[in-house]
């Protein structure tokens, strides 16, 4: 488990919206809905800071285009997706400290199988909202490479922000019985992708590097930072990078929504420089902070 992803009483009395409003130790799917047959679903992370929704309209556009590719109908509008968003927030009085999974199936189907001919009742939107802080907290991460390789766009491609996670789980037992945080995993060709988790970010000479967004998910977060990158004028590029660069990094760090900007201080058993948070990852932390107000949604 990461270090701080852990139950927050709080969370039990909260109201989660599955189609509308419910209980959630009521909130619950059919069997027969798709994210239950087959993991046919697409999902967001959204963070909430002080009344708003940070980069909610972006989350909002992966969340559609994957839905697009995936050929999901009877979608609901971005306006419906917003109002139950914000509808759960006042109707738990959440506004700071909470993350929300947002997930949207396929929706029921009529009867158990694989064909999305079957799904003739429209999507599935759920939005569950829990209160819950970074997840890594500040004392630097320790990875793990996994033998599971990222899924390549050959086979299902990392853009599509879908349900269908395995591989990732598999990389985050491999973390488990390792007792590390998280674990990175590599493309087909043996570069770095990505944790089972986050998107990686590697300092060396003065120089930000992070992975072709090939075979792993073109973050929202790592996006965020490559423009602050810019913004601060630190020299940063997308590569094939290998394990060896990783290993040899002056620094490295990861980003999500989920945990934002967490440094890490050994990768299979490898000091990452020296062994502590990085002046490059402290600068893009606090900058990225700083600014996560100004580019959120504020909640009407």
């Amino acid at each position: 488990m990461s270090k701080y992803n852990t139950a927050d009483p709080r969370n039990e009395n909260t109201l989660v919206y599955v189609n509308g409003l419910v209980p959630r130790a009521d909130a619950k799917v059919s069997v027969l809905d798709s994210v239950v047959q087959g993991g046919d679903a697409v999902w967001e992370g959204l963070r909430v800071y002080q009344g708003t929704i940070f980069q909610l309209e972006e989350h909002l556009d992966r969340l559609f285009d994957s839905a697009h590719v995936l050929q999901f109908e009877n979608i609901p509008s971005r306006s419906e997706v917003r109002n139950a968003i914000f509808g759960t927030l006042k109707a738990n009085n959440m506004s700071d400290g909470v993350h929300i999974r947002l997930t949207l199936s396929r929706g029921l189907k009529s009867t158990s199988g694989m064909n999305p001919k079957l799904n003739t009742f429209g999507c599935t939107l759920i939005v569950l909202p829990e209160y819950k802080g970074m997840v890594y907290g500040e004392d630097g991460l320790s990875l793990i490479t996994s033998s599971i390789r990222r899924n390549a766009p050959a086979h299902l491609d990392s853009k599509i922000h879908h349900n269908n996670l395995l591989n990732n789980i598999l990389a985050k037992i491999e973390a488990n019985y390792a007792q590390a945080d998280d674990a990175v995993m590599l493309d087909q060709n043996g570069f770095l992708s990505e944790t089972n988790a986050t998107n990686l970010f590697l300092v060396k000479n003065g120089e930000l590097y992070t992975p072709f967004a090939d075979a792993c998910l073109p973050g929202t977060t790592r996006k965020r930072v490559l423009e602050i990158a810019e913004e601060l004028q630190i020299p940063a590029f997308e590569k094939n990078l290998s394990m060896t660069e990783m290993y040899t990094a002056d620094e490295v760090f990861t980003t999500g929504t989920m945990g934002g900007l967490s440094w890490v201080k050994e990768v299979d058993g490898r000091l990452i420089g020296k062994g502590a948070k990085g002046p490059f990852c402290q600068k893009l932390q606090d900058f990225y902070q700083s600014t996560v107000l100004e580019l959120g949604v504020a909640i009407p």
